[in-house]
């Protein structure tokens, strides 16, 4: 498309989403959650709807609905309201989801992101729901019959509606990023969105940007990753300016992303949808908040991504690309953080993680309670590397690998063991340098006579002699000293 048309032309874009909760059983049943069981095995006559069967609330949902509310700055509603929402679908055994309507648990938060020039701005939350999943429609290979699965029905959720205030396809993937980020730092949700714990809807709609009346807006749905959520609005936004520019209209419908293509088509018009007929949930009593309960909740809330990168900036005065990947990973944040209370050297100590410590993870494809080693003795290395024990490569190279295959032991004992401890008498190194340089003397010569890089050369030789544990800096500088002499 021709810069100058987009250019006329601003996007507003809200995003729905919805995360499946953490819970062992579903929302109002003891059903099990657990994800692969055989189809149909994860089943009640409760989660079915059979007659004479009354649902029961599961206090761990609402917990994690406040917990999200609270890391998203919302208010809490205290006086909560069940309520059904009706709508006919195979997949929806009872018929109705219980969710909420009136009453959303949480409403009037934001979040902050940065936008497409790495600007921080403010993305407003209008609410955040709890309701229940429905089940999942099945089309085998070759099979035109559609079977269903029931075991996702009745799952807990949280549905978390955005204000439209995200205005492009970057925004609108840093936004799900934070969202993604915050559901795992507080353990609610595992945040897969290939296997659909986390799904996005997006609602897309565009405008001249004189404009003082919004354009008709269009749901998109159907996206499986971040990426094809941003693929997905460069495209909706593209058509839909197209079509305003060919003089037609916008219809106002529900459409579809073919990751394939990277397209939308139509799904249905929103005008012929029958209203959902929601009403209170007659087999749930209102659900109160006390105050109490709300605080107890509020004292068990983890350290949240923003409030560990601003320590990790401010505190331990790492650069913010350091504090923003550290914070990317719970995990990785919290054991750079354990690493700290041992070391001083925070630079350090997010180099060592960063590096050494995710790539060992990165290539064997662990997790960071996987990993063999605890905090301390990273810090122990780093003590080695800072006292001049050891020079920073030996660490790397040999004492990190060695204490991988060696879990039990400290730092101080492999560099021992292994026989790693630099020499750094600098009597001992002094001689040394000296035989050097009674052995070189045309290099000493031409070294005075202005070829200064021979330095590198008395260096290797003095490595050489040592087996490359001569302190490094206190052998340069002795070197240079009698070089200079």
């Amino acid at each position: 498309m021709d810069k100058s048309i987009r250019d006329k032309y601003q996007a507003i874009i809200g995003l729905e989403v919805h995360a499946q909760l953490l819970t062992e059983s579903k929302a109002y049943s003891s059903d099990s959650t657990e994800y692969g069981m055989l189809p149909n095995t994860n089943l009640s006559v409760i989660t079915l709807g059979h007659p004479g069967t009354l649902p029961r609330v599961n206090k761990t949902v609402v917990e994690m609905a406040i917990k999200m509310g609270l890391a998203t700055n919302c208010e809490i509603t205290k006086h909560n309201i069940y309520a059904r929402k009706n709508y006919f679908y195979p997949d929806l055994p009872k018929g109705y989801q219980i969710t909420q309507d009136k009453t959303p648990i949480c409403t009037k938060g934001h979040i902050m992101v940065k936008d497409a020039e790495g600007n921080e701005k403010q993305i407003g939350i209008t609410r955040i729901h709890m309701e229940e999943d429905a089940g999942k429609s099945m089309h085998l290979p070759g099979e035109i019959e559609t079977l269903v699965d029931f075991n996702r029905a009745g799952v807990a959720l949280i549905e978390i509606v955005s204000e439209p205030d995200i205005r492009d396809s970057v925004e609108a993937y840093n936004y799900l990023s934070q969202i993604k980020q915050l559901v795992m730092y507080l353990g609610i949700c595992d945040g897969n969105m290939e296997e659909g714990s986390l799904r996005c809807d997006a609602n897309i709609s565009v405008m001249l940007k004189d404009a003082k009346v919004w354009g008709t807006k269009v749901e998109v749905k159907n996206m499986n990753s971040f990426r094809n959520v941003q693929r997905a609005i460069e495209h909706e936004i593209e058509r839909q300016i197209m079509e305003l520019e060919n003089g037609n209209v916008i219809d106002s419908e529900t459409r579809n992303f073919d990751a394939n293509t990277g397209t939308t088509t139509a799904m249905r018009s929103k005008e012929t949808l029958n209203d959902y007929r929601y009403f209170p949930e007659p087999d749930l009593p209102p659900l109160v908040i006390e105050q109490e309960w709300l605080e107890n909740i509020r004292k068990e809330m983890p350290a949240l991504p923003q409030e560990l990168y601003k320590r990790f900036v401010n505190e331990f005065g790492l650069p913010e690309y350091d504090a923003a990947v550290l914070t990317d990973a719970k995990e990785i944040a919290l054991y750079f953080d354990e690493v700290c209370k041992e070391t001083k050297n925070y630079k350090a100590a997010s180099n060592w993680v960063m590096g050494p410590v995710k790539s060992y993870l990165n290539e064997l494809q662990l997790h960071m309670h996987d990993f063999p080693l605890a905090p301390e003795q990273i810090a122990q290395i780093i003590a080695l590397v800072d006292e001049n024990k050891v020079s920073h490569s030996v660490a790397a190279k040999q004492i990190f690998p060695y204490l991988l295959e060696h879990p039990t032991k400290t730092a101080q004992e492999v560099a021992e063991e292994q026989n790693l401890l630099q020499q750094s008498d600098s009597g001992e190194l002094a001689q040394l340098v000296q035989e050097v340089l009674a052995g070189n003397p045309a290099k000493v010569a031409e070294y005075k006579a202005g070829k200064q890089s021979l330095v590198g050369m008395f260096m290797g030789e003095i490595m050489k002699k040592t087996g490359g544990k001569a302190d490094p800096k206190l052998t340069n500088q002795l070197l240079r000293d009698a070089l200079n002499a």
